[in-house]
């Protein structure tokens, strides 16, 4: 089935999408990865690592974790990798179909295609509140992005990083 709603045709990634990530390394264990999507009540973590620490290396959603709890598995053996992002600028008709191709519930977003680094992530409710309401979204503030916690709260879930 193709969606084609002309609110995410011209609707943007950048519109839509909740600025910030949350991190982990690959050797963090699964209940450290669960423990900051409660505290920060998000259903992915950006995994970074291996070679390369600065650049996201997978994604692990709270799919991902439920489905291996008992594996006593690390965060690089259980994130889907390598990332699928996308830009602010591209359509969020565009990014719904990398989800379907890709199979994933959470594209990275990178500045642009010059730079790998995140600045924020786009899941698919992001989408479906932009499709359920039938108008683009209004620029969303970290503020909204993170509901109703306090100031320091959401500075520390922006780019939190976890070595555990």
């Amino acid at each position: 089935m193709t969606v084609n709603s002309a609110t995410l045709t011209t609707g943007t990634v950048g519109e839509a999408m909740t600025p910030g990530i949350l991190t982990c390394l690959p050797v963090t264990p699964l209940r450290v990865v669960a423990q900051m999507m409660a505290t920060h009540r998000v259903h992915a973590i950006v995994v970074f690592g291996h070679e390369d620490v600065l650049l996201p290396w997978g994604v692990l959603s709270d799919l991902d974790l439920v489905g291996a709890i008992e594996s006593n598995a690390p965060a690089g053996a259980v994130a889907a990798s390598p990332v699928v992002t996308v830009t602010p600028g591209d359509s969020l008709l565009q990014a719904a179909s990398l989800m379907r191709e890709h199979s994933t519930s959470h594209l990275i977003v990178v500045a642009d295609e010059a730079s790998p680094l995140p600045i924020g992530v786009l899941s698919t409710l992001d989408i479906a509140r932009v499709f359920a309401t039938g108008a683009a979204p209004a620029s969303r503030s970290t503020a909204s992005a993170y509901g109703d916690r306090s100031e320091q709260n959401r500075a520390d879930a922006i780019g939190a990083h976890s070595s555990s």
